[in-house]
């Protein structure tokens, strides 16, 4: 059991650290890195010599090839594969250890599933050239595997009791708050993945208007391609600036619906550590997202974005696994 929890806390900080790594990644715009999948111009790692650039220009005719970012995107498909192999060994040793297991064993087998889901979309969203609904499902994904195995390792690392609480409205937020934290990072990675992380780069208004001028049908069609409306039109500034105002208008309801809650949990003891961690979080959060807009999206503050949000899922994660309902 013991290699079950140091595997497990193991692959938790090196999933926290592959999110961080992809959206390096993706901010880079090294996300088509690589034109094939799951190599990269043929290769298993990236063309270096004339011959093998040769190659692979005469097999990829018209691709450019910039090493830098086939390193980059490489890099991040060899940490996922290592990832994916460390969680196939957590879902075996679960199951050699199901009798001393403190969570049901289809936990730590759903992560399975989800590695798979997230292959196919790594797949995909190479094939399909950063098709905005395949990146913002794959952060999801990447996301939901850090909540998984930090509920993972937070349930056999912890040796304190869990605090039951009768009838209590805090039980219900913390659960809702988990959904409501996922809802708001697919705005962000919506946001990102469509490049109108700049359609607006004043706050609070946009371009200098609180309700901006917004097209929301083709903002926020799943089914349409990077750039384009689904009848193949270039996507509009309008259509950018819906998704730049709901991104923003769920970052306000994120931050009164968790500042109200940290505020509720500081009267338990058991809690109140949490309780100010997750306040420290959200404020860096909502400042770092402000300052992008600002400075104009630099780099270190975009991926700091995603980072903070990864934290923010590990924090709700464990306040949901210490808060219990007593059902008797």
């Amino acid at each position: 059991m013991n290699l079950f929890k140091k595997i497990t806390l193991f692959t938790t900080i090196m999933t926290f650290c592959l999110i961080v790594l992809g959206a390096y990644v993706r901010l880079s715009d090294a996300g088509l890195g690589c034109p094939d999948w799951p190599g990269c111009f043929g290769t298993l790692t990236v063309p270096e010599s004339q011959l093998a650039i040769e190659k692979a220009q005469h097999t990829f005719p018209g691709q450019v090839i910039e090493n830098d970012k086939a390193w980059k995107e490489m890099v991040h498909r060899y940490v996922a594969g290592l990832l994916g192999l460390l969680i196939l060994s957590i879902a075996y040793l679960a199951y050699k250890n199901k009798k001393s297991l403190k969570v049901n064993i289809l936990v730590p087998y759903s992560l399975l599933g989800i590695v798979f889901f997230q292959a196919m979309l790594g797949m995909l969203t190479v094939t399909l050239l950063l098709k905005p609904i395949i990146v913002s499902a794959h952060l999801i994904g990447g996301m939901a595997t850090l909540a998984i195995l930090t509920y993972l390792s937070y349930e056999h690392f912890n040796k304190n009791s869990k605090l039951i609480l009768k009838k209590s409205i805090i039980f219900y937020m913390a659960r809702f708050g988990l959904i409501l934290i996922f809802m708001q990072i697919f705005l962000g990675g919506w946001t990102s993945t469509n490049y109108a992380g700049l359609a607006c780069t004043d706050f609070p208004t946009c371009h200098g208007q609180w309700i901006p001028d917004m097209d929301f049908k083709n903002a926020f069609n799943i089914f349409r391609n990077l750039g384009q409306t689904s009848e193949g039109a270039p996507i509009s500034l309008n259509a950018l600036h819906a998704i730049q105002w709901i991104h923003r208008v769920g970052a306000i309801t994120v931050v009164i619906y968790f500042g109200y809650l940290s505020y509720a949990l500081m009267k338990y003891k058991q809690l109140r550590f949490e309780a100010i961690l997750l306040l420290i979080i959200l404020a860096a959060q909502f400042v770092i997202g402000v300052a992008n807009l600002i400075l104009h999206l630099p780099m270190v503050l975009a991926v700091s974005h995603n980072l903070t949000a990864a934290l923010l899922v590990i924090i709700i994660t464990i306040l949901n696994s210490k808060i219990k309902k007593q059902y008797a």
